[in-house]
């Protein structure tokens, strides 16, 4: 049987290139086992840098072993150098707190929001038992807002028992540019710094607000309307999320007048707000997307006290999925907030930066999904609510 001669020629060139393959294998093989002869056993790598590090920060071996496990017995100011002795030498660090303190810095927000309902609960939760996982103190320290609040945190940051901070629901740029200057690691929860002077950890707002108003559309709602609280990045984002959604589906243009801007998180003030739209006949949609689970309360007490049926009439979507969630009438469809796995995961990020030196500064959002339930369903005639609407009942 008879070769083409571009075949022959291909097989060849292959076999004549595994052969150099093979050949410079061998060479490699028997440099490496000529030199590994021709050497000594050579000392632990890590004892050997443990010793550098001891020798750099003129102490004992022991007190470096023990300072960079985070035990006792070591002066903090020798354990923070014997930390950046280590860091600058790339000595693999433990990758534990333990002996140090976290100090977490709540906004006004963040506990407001501890007082009304769970979100604020579940993150402390996550981050208590991570921190409890590490052997790792946290203390929670609120922030107020007064000019006073500035030194409190100089203070913090001056302690050099601190070893990390965590900002929970925090949006001052004075306090990132102060927490950036001190050199503590430092994770923002549930935040965004615009600068990215601080790394942070959040939900993925734009798409969670998306995934929301791709299941309405889905449903055939075509007039979504958006019910938040203006101020914070964080819901700037799920207002772009819900924009997307509409441009992407080519239904309607984003537009204020679908827009329902509420001065509180509280349900009485989105029932208040949408309750006025109604009454004027002015709110031409047939889903209500509320940027919290709080403000859908508002909204399914505004429809029930003015005889509109959810969902038959008005669908209702909230986000964040807290407890109470579940036990509504109807009960609210929602998107999940991994608010608890926020905490945990803010935890690792914190050690992993105070412990390996700080790295690149980087932003990472947690995935949610949605929970269907039976404050949703397919969109009805779009002048349903101008037929139906009646003014609120007076309160008995």
């Amino acid at each position: 049987m008879r070769c083409l001669p571009g075949i022959c020629s291909l097989l060849m060139k292959e076999f004549s290139r595994s052969e150099i393959f093979a050949q410079h294998e061998n060479f490699l093989h028997k440099r490496i086992m000529s030199t590994n002869s021709s050497k000594s056993p050579r000392p632990s790598l890590g004892r050997s840098r443990l010793s550098d590090i001891a020798r750099a920060c003129d102490v004992s071996i022991s007190t470096v072993s023990r300072a960079l496990a985070g035990h006792k017995g070591v002066r903090e100011d020798v354990r923070e150098r014997i930390i950046d002795a280590a860091k600058a030498a790339r000595y693999p660090m433990p990758t534990s707190l333990s002996g140090g303190r976290i100090a977490v810095f709540a906004s006004p927000a963040a506990m407001t929001d501890y007082s009304r309902s769970q979100f604020t609960w579940h993150v402390l939760e996550g981050l208590k038992s991570a921190a409890a996982a590490h052997d790792t103190e946290i203390s929670l320290i609120p922030l107020q807002d007064t000019d006073d609040q500035y030194s409190a945190l100089d203070d913090v940051l001056a302690d050099k028992g601190v070893r990390g901070v965590l900002l929970l629901t925090v949006d001052d740029p004075l306090i990132f540019e102060r927490v950036s200057a001190s050199g503590k690691a430092a994770v923002l929860i549930n935040g965004d710094d615009p600068s990215m002077r601080i790394s942070s950890i959040s939900p993925c707002n734009r798409s969670a607000s998306r995934l929301a108003c791709d299941y309405l559309v889905r449903l055939g709602h075509r007039r979504i309307a958006f019910v938040m609280k203006p101020g914070r990045v964080t819901i700037q984002r799920r207002l772009e999320g819900w924009a997307d959604a509409l441009q992407e589906h080519g239904i309607v243009a984003p537009s204020q007048d679908l827009v329902i801007k509420v001065d509180d998180w509280t349900p009485e003030c989105a029932e208040r707000a949408i309750g006025e739209r109604l009454d004027g006949k002015t709110l031409n949609a047939t889903a209500l997307l509320c940027a919290a689970d709080s403000l859908a309360l508002g909204a399914l007490s505004a429809l029930s006290s003015r005889n509109i049926l959810c969902p038959q009439d008005v669908s209702v979507l909230g986000i964040d999925d807290l407890p109470i969630s579940d036990l509504l009438k109807p009960r609210l469809t929602t998107i999940h907030i991994p608010a608890r796995e926020l905490g945990e995961t803010a935890v690792e990020m914190l050690i992993e930066l105070a412990m390996q030196g700080q790295r690149l500064i980087r932003r990472t959002e947690l995935a949610c999904r949605l929970i269907m339930r039976d404050s949703t369903a397919e969109a009805p005639d779009r002048d349903i609510l101008r037929r139906k609407a009646k003014p609120a009942r007076a309160a008995v």
